[in-house]
């Protein structure tokens, strides 16, 4: 009886120092960072541009792994499975969210099976237009808009990306009845917006900056929280009076449920610490992203925000019909 008490007792301790000791050796091998798209693309961009600083901060090399596919979901299955140790971590954005309503058949549920980590960045986008369309303001577009209907095309990067359900938003909130044209990215998609193949569609403003700025695009409004430094005569809607549409396109980083929370709180300190960087602050200024105050980059901010985006993301997809497979 004495014999089990005491072996009772050993495992209850030894378990209670696995937590400890592992968050203090930890990191003793290479972290893989899982990113939910294609090399090329911007989650690839951003998980390069912080890699570096990251490594730096937690001591140890970080190996950037693309898994692109089915919306973001191969990635994020993935990761959903993995070791709950720390040494792998995904780097995911609005889709991971919006994947809980359009991919209903998903092997991973977003908030039971991760455990996020921070919030790395948002991106302001814009509402922006083939070159000659009549419209020169948002006032005269909501006119041209309501007068064209279902003869307006609006172009967008694919079904479940930020631009689709943005678009979608907007629309909704506008009052708008469109054609919407699917493409295979953002690429193809404004290539045709550039040409007069599509009317309207909605571009990352770093993109859209230099085009508007020619001549080669029009633009009517920032889809963000902020105002676009690059775009600086361009109100956000939220500031012309569409609450709803303060909406920004974001990355996360999130580490598989049960990882321990101090191994959690050592990656949000090496991504805060990531995102001081001078070297990362500048490569995303310069690539139009803003950072999140201190106070929204704990785990418990991004949390909030992926349960919130959840909702009203799937209020959009519900909404608008919107199916993914």
């Amino acid at each position: 009886m004495f014999a089990r008490a005491l072996a009772a007792s050993i495992l209850a301790a030894s378990i209670l120092t696995i937590g400890p000791a592992s968050a203090q050796t930890y990191p003793s091998r290479p972290v893989t960072m899982l990113v939910a798209f294609p090399p090329g693309g911007v989650d690839d961009t951003i998980a390069r541009m912080i890699q570096p600083a990251l490594e730096k901060a937690l001591g140890q090399t970080i190996v950037v792994e693309n898994l692109g596919g089915a919306g973001g979901t191969i990635a994020a299955a993935r990761a959903a499975k993995a070791t709950p140790d720390g040494y792998t971590i995904l780097l995911h954005q609005d889709s991971l969210a919006a994947a809980m309503t359009l991919y209903p058949d998903r092997s991973f549920d977003a908030v039971k099976d991760f455990a996020p980590i921070g919030l790395i960045n948002t991106a302001a986008t814009t509402l922006a237009a083939r070159p000659d369309l009549p419209p020169n303001n948002l006032d005269e577009l909501l006119r041209w808009m309501k007068e064209h209907g279902q003869n307006v095309k609006f172009a967008h990067p694919g079904v479940g990306s930020f631009g689709h359900l943005a678009d979608s938003l907007i629309c909704q909130e506008l009052g708008w009845k469109v054609t919407q044209v699917p493409y295979r990215g953002a690429g193809p998609a404004l290539v045709d917006l550039l040409a007069g193949q599509v009317d309207v569609g909605v571009i990352g403003g770093v993109v859209a900056a230099p085009l508007v700025k020619g001549g080669k695009l029009k633009a009517y409004a920032i889809v963000g929280r902020k105002p676009y430094a690059g775009l600086q005569e361009l109100k956000t809607f939220g500031q012309l009076g569409y609450k709803k549409l303060d909406i920004d396109f974001w990355h996360m980083l999130l580490a598989p449920a049960g990882t321990p929370r101090p191994i959690v709180d050592k990656l949000n300190g090496a991504l805060r610490q990531a995102l001081r960087d001078d070297r990362v602050r500048k490569l995303f200024t310069d690539g139009g992203m803003d950072f999140y105050p201190p106070e929204e980059q704990t785990p418990e901010a991004a949390s909030k925000l992926l349960q919130a985006e959840i909702k009203l993301w799937g209020d959009v997809i519900r909404a608008n019909h919107i199916t993914g497979g």
